[in-house]
């Protein structure tokens, strides 16, 4: 399976800095669960970091993090091998949930904050800054265990991004999230890259993924087969054309250089098979009915998805 790789778009922020995954390769006896994995995560950009069940993403995300050790391969921040105090000053949602059930949302949080170097009081006020902000500020004494599951995320994604973390690596963040709270956790993750923070995550929603990230990672049975700029790779990857006539369009199929993909009605999808058939085709309908549209057509990201990981 080839794979397509795009220039990173060079960020208008300086001084910001870049994650980087360098040949990742992790064994389970004889399973490469991911082979040869690379990728970058630059300042300032959220990338989405998509694939299906198995594809390795949960198993790369927890060797940035030094969580699972590595079989072969480096993780670089800021140019240089990551070192665990670079680690201690990321933020991570894993995707199995960290929180004490019987413990209550507020006190958890302040002792999440403080074991990450915060003294009480300012990850006292980091914690109810957030949980007002999700809406959470009345179940602050709450014990885990009784807030909902999409609540109990919302304490998760607070416990990673309380103390305004250097990179942000979070599996699944907005599994479980109503349509306001994913509103509410998309405008927290662009405050963060608006100050150069790397924002990686993982999700099976790509209409999600597809409105909020600046790049996209796509990994199938372990291997990158897709990493680039999101814009350039939907761009990239547009090979089809749409024709609509005030007509029937049956026709389209005998015209030489043109392979046709769908016909409904007076409306074509059409690939270009020879140089210049498109412009020919053209022509040709402006001859016979009225042209009502003509361009090229970008595939959404679900379709870049199905069509690479086939």
């Amino acid at each position: 399976m080839s794979v397509t790789t795009l220039p990173t778009s060079t960020s208008s922020r300086t001084g910001t800095a870049r994650l980087e995954l360098h040949s990742l390769t992790r064994r389970f006896g004889d399973i490469t669960a991911v082979d040869d994995v690379s990728f970058s995560v630059p300042g300032g950009q959220m990338t989405g970091f998509v694939g299906g069940n198995g594809a390795g993403k949960t198993t790369t995300m927890r060797m940035v993090m030094g969580v699972l050790g590595i079989t072969s391969g480096e993780v670089h921040w800021d140019g240089r091998p990551i070192t665990h105090d670079d680690r201690r000053r990321f933020g991570y949602m894993p995707e199995e949930r960290g929180l004490y059930p019987k413990q209550g949302v507020l006190d958890q949080l302040v002792y999440l904050g403080e074991l990450g170097g915060m003294s009480a009081q300012a990850a006292r006020e980091a914690v109810m800054e957030h949980l007002e902000r999700f809406g959470l500020a009345d179940r602050a004494k709450d014990r885990v265990e009784k807030l909902s599951l999409g609540n109990q995320q919302r304490v998760q994604i607070i416990a990673a991004v309380m103390r305004e973390p250097a990179a942000l690596i979070l599996d699944e963040p907005f599994s479980g999230l109503d349509p306001v709270a994913v509103d509410a956790m998309a405008d927290l993750l662009r405050e963060h890259t608006a100050r150069g923070v790397p924002v990686l995550f993982s999700s099976h929603q790509l209409d999600l993924v597809e409105r909020l990230c600046d790049r996209l990672v796509i990994l199938s049975r372990g291997r990158v087969v897709v990493e680039g700029a999101t814009g350039d790779l939907r761009e990239r990857e547009s090979g089809r054309y749409r024709l609509t006539i005030s007509d029937d369009a049956g026709w389209v199929r005998d015209v030489p250089g043109i392979h046709v993909v769908d016909v409904d009605g007076g409306s074509v999808l059409f690939e270009v098979e020879a140089a210049g058939a498109e412009q020919a085709l053209l022509q040709r309908a402006s001859s016979r009915a009225a042209v009502l549209e003509f361009g090229l057509v970008r595939p959404s990201l679900s379709e870049i998805y199905r069509e690479v990981t086939q």
